[in-house]
């Protein structure tokens, strides 16, 4: 929580002015029962109704300026912590967005978002509550305690008793809420992981028949979280009817002890009931600095979750003086390359070494797992290399800033994610000062053009989130749009034509050909077909390159990239 109340600090003017209202508001509160026991004492026995009415008046403005300065307290408080919801979830998104793949692995999508939604609004819902209550409840408790022994001491003295055993009551109940409410974080992390899971598998959920398991899975979630706030609400709920417990066992107390009094003499009516306003508003504030409390678990939960992302450390940083140029454009280098995940005992990637020149195709292949993806990941920087270095223009990738390394390259991913918006908006993400034409030549090339021009809005025409309203391979071409709009020095395929037809596929490669004469282009491919003409193919086997060469080459000396050529191609497709 030292995070919050640091932020807390900053906003330390409209603090001071809920301290001034809340002092406002409990000079009215303290000062009500006083004037109610003149006019109980002085005004009803004398039928004095210019004084009762100039008294009720007195109160009757106390009782507005005390509900004025509630008010205003209690705007000045939701308007620091919505502040403050603002101010954590900004710095959580940009903390995220400097993260590389590796925290992203440590956090997952559906923590991360029940961070900083979430647990961003338990401190938002903690911080109104505190600001209201920690100032006021703590002065409404000391004056009323002084105010009710100016009346009588005798009578007063009740409140040594029944504070302790409100203080009891409330300590039990809170042991039993407190852990449950600690908890209550992470269950709601849970149902966040299985339903973003319903939500995005819906289609292999339907293709498989699994409605019904995924439906008692999220039931499951969903109840298991059911049932803690239940067992902490239940919990919680006790502190009400302990409270009325108590206090009105005070009052009648107050009552017994206050009649006794009056037959000797001793004290007047009025002072009884201002006693007894006065020893309710200090129980009262007592069960409301509980509920801080009680709330505060959670609360210091929620932020120590929110510290967790905070003080994460990216693996990948950036450098003081990054390197922006160089004389060279467009050259690609691993020198002894490995990589090895955080999580794994063996490397994805070892001991690689290659160049990539401008004008040259460079084509990754090799079975699943074998760190084809991995491998593209280095040149990104969306990890660094364990061992060894990775160049780009003769330049380490790891002293360029991350947006002018990338800003180089234009990137389609091995899932082509598409985002919600027109056409056009996602295809000029590749370049924001791309106008029409430059994205209609993209299109053009990618093999977009055909559908795009069948919609009727064309380029304007909505694309749904992720791309659920195209197919697989208009999401492919379109994605492959947006990096040639880029019109970047190095081009980086990602498995990006697995869901084209061949005819499709044949034409995007002759149109991207002629595009890219100029650049250097890398292709991870499954297909033999994608790659066979590129002028260095890097066969990978575990994690090893066992193979680097042209096509007829590595049929005469790879072993591997024999048996994948086989198991795509005939006899006569293969040429021996």
């Amino acid at each position: 929580m030292k995070t919050v109340f640091k932020e807390l600090f900053k906003f330390k003017t409209q603090i001071f002015i809920i301290f001034l209202t809340v002092a406002g508001n409990v000079f009215c509160t303290l000062s009500l029962p006083n004037y109610l026991s003149e006019i109980v004492d002085f005004g009803i026995p004398n039928n004095d109704t210019n004084f009762i009415l100039r008294t009720g008046g007195i109160m009757l403005m106390l009782a507005l300026s005390g509900m004025l300065c509630n008010i205003i307290t209690g705007f000045y408080a939701a308007r620091i912590s919505m502040n403050l919801g603002k101010i954590f979830r900004n710095v959580i998104f940009k903390k995220i967005q400097n993260f590389s793949l590796e925290e992203f692995d440590k956090f997952s999508t559906s923590s991360l978002i029940t961070r900083t939604n979430n647990d961003v609004t338990q401190i938002q819902n903690f911080i109104v509550m505190f600001l209201r209550v920690i100032l006021m409840a703590p002065i409404m408790c000391i004056g009323g305690i002084l105010m009710a022994f100016s009346k009588d001491s005798t009578m007063s003295s009740i409140i040594f008793l029944s504070i302790p055993v409100l203080i009891i009551l409330i300590f039990l109940i809170s042991k039993k809420a407190i852990p449950l409410s600690t908890i209550m974080q992470k269950k709601i992390d849970h149902v966040n992981l299985v339903m973003r899971e319903k939500l995005t598998g819906i289609r292999v959920m339907r293709a498989f028949v699994t409605e019904e398991h995924e439906t008692k899975r999220f039931r499951k979630a969903s109840f298991d979280l059911m049932d803690n706030s239940l067992r902490m609400q239940r919990a919680i709920a006790l502190m009400e009817p302990s409270l009325m417990l108590v206090l009105n066992a005070t009052v009648v107390c107050l009552l017994w002890i206050g009649g006794l009094h009056i037959q000797s003499g001793e004290i007047m009516a009025g002072d009884i009931i201002a006693i007894i306003q006065y020893v309710m508003q200090i129980m009262i504030s007592v069960t409301m600095m509980s509920i801080i409390f009680v709330m505060y678990p959670r609360a210091a939960a929620s932020a120590s979750r929110i510290d967790e992302v905070i003080n994460t450390r990216p693996k990948i940083l950036e450098i003081e003086n990054p390197k922006t140029s160089s004389d060279i454009k467009g050259y690609i280098e691993f020198k002894n390359v490995s990589f090895c995940f955080s999580s794994a005992k063996h490397p994805a990637v070892k001991n690689i070494s290659f160049k990539a020149n401008p004008g040259e195709t460079t084509a990754i292949i090799g079975s699943t797992g074998s760190g084809k993806s991995a491998l593209i990941k280095l040149i990104l920087r969306f990890y660094d290399a364990t061992e060894g270095e990775v160049l780009v223009d003769g330049i380490n990738v790891k002293d360029y800033s991350k947006h002018a390394l990338r800003e180089k390259i234009g990137y389609v991913p091995q899932k082509a994610l598409l985002f919600k918006g027109s056409i056009e908006k996602n295809i000029s993400m590749g370049d924001k000062n791309a106008n029409l034409e430059r994205i209609k030549t993209a299109a053009a090339i990618s093999q977009s053009l055909d559908f795009i021009n069948k919609k009727e809005d064309k380029f304007n025409s909505t694309i749904s989130q992720g791309g659920a309203n195209v197919s697989g391979g208009q999401r492919q071409r379109l994605a492959i749009a947006r990096a040639i709009v880029r019109k970047p020095e190095i081009y980086i395929f990602d498995d990006s034509f697995s869901a084209l037809d061949f005819k499709t596929e044949a034409s995007l490669r002759d149109a991207l050909s002629r595009e890219t004469k100029e650049a250097t282009v890398i292709i991870v491919a499954q297909r033999v077909s994608t790659i066979m003409t590129a002028d260095r193919i890097i066969v990978l086997d575990k994690g090893q390159a066992v193979g680097i060469g042209r096509h007829e080459e590595l049929l005469k000396k790879c072993e591997v990239y024999r048996e994948i050529v086989h198991s795509q191609l005939s006899k006569e497709e293969v040429g021996a």
